[in-house]
């Protein structure tokens, strides 16, 4: 089973720290973030991957090479301009073609939950992709009030009404008609799948989930890696 990786960003919103090192080579806790990506996917048996790769390829492509060391094996493709998260994954077509199926996933974040759910939910139905889902983690401790009068807090709870792309996806070759040559597939690709009826979602509760967008994201992944390290040292 191929997973292809969106690792070609220039992750604006993490400069500096990204002026010098790409998105996915950032340090959460002392290791690269495509470093736990790759332990999460081998866990799950998923052990060939191919990394859609840009802005500072080269380091990346340095340190993972062949992936033999981390007991993968991966291939890289290369944009050789910003095509967005779609275009990316177009550029992709000429392997992705190959596969019956095959997963993306962002290449800024963390999780545990279970990707193979996913394929199941795709190879069971009609889709052409499945996401998955998670609850809105609000970015803000909320008031528990009865009347005006405060009786507690909660705080960052999941606002469980609404539910948010958690950026790891199932797709069937066919669904690449869908993609861009340029462009972001949350804009393009996935609102025209869905128009269609093609695109399905699984929804995980009770897991750990981060996009790693700012600098308060790094600093709360790297402490709560530090403080389960069982269950992302594998």
């Amino acid at each position: 089973m191929l997973v292809a990786i969106l690792a070609g960003g220039f992750g604006k919103r993490l400069r500096p720290f990204t002026e010098d090192t790409p998105k996915p080579m950032i340090p959460v806790a002392g290791k690269p973030l495509l470093e736990y990506q790759i332990a999460w996917l081998k866990k799950h048996g998923l052990n060939e991957i191919v990394l859609l790769v840009g802005y500072k390829k080269e380091k990346i492509i340095e340190h993972f090479g062949s992936g033999s060391r981390f007991g993968v094996k991966i291939t890289y493709v290369v944009e050789d301009e910003p095509l967005g998260t779609g275009g990316a994954v177009k550029n992709a077509e000429h392997i992705l073609l190959k596969e019956s199926v095959f997963l993306v996933l962002n290449g800024d974040i963390l999780t545990n939950l279970d990707p193979l759910q996913l394929l199941s939910k795709l190879e069971a139905g009609r889709y052409m992709g499945v996401i998955a889902t998670i609850p809105l983690p609000s970015p803000y401790g909320i008031l528990e009030l009865e009347g005006d009068n405060v009786r507690g807090f909660v705080e960052k709870p999941l606002i469980k009404d609404y539910w948010i792309n958690a950026g790891v996806y199932a797709l069937r070759p066919e669904a690449l008609k869908y993609f861009p040559d340029k462009g972001d597939l949350e804009k393009t690709a996935f609102p025209a799948m869905a128009r269609d009826g093609l695109l399905g979602a699984v929804k995980y509760t009770n897991i750990f989930w981060k996009a790693i967008d700012t600098y308060k994201d790094l600093e709360e992944a790297s402490k709560y890696i530090e403080e389960n390290t069982g269950n992302f040292n594998q």
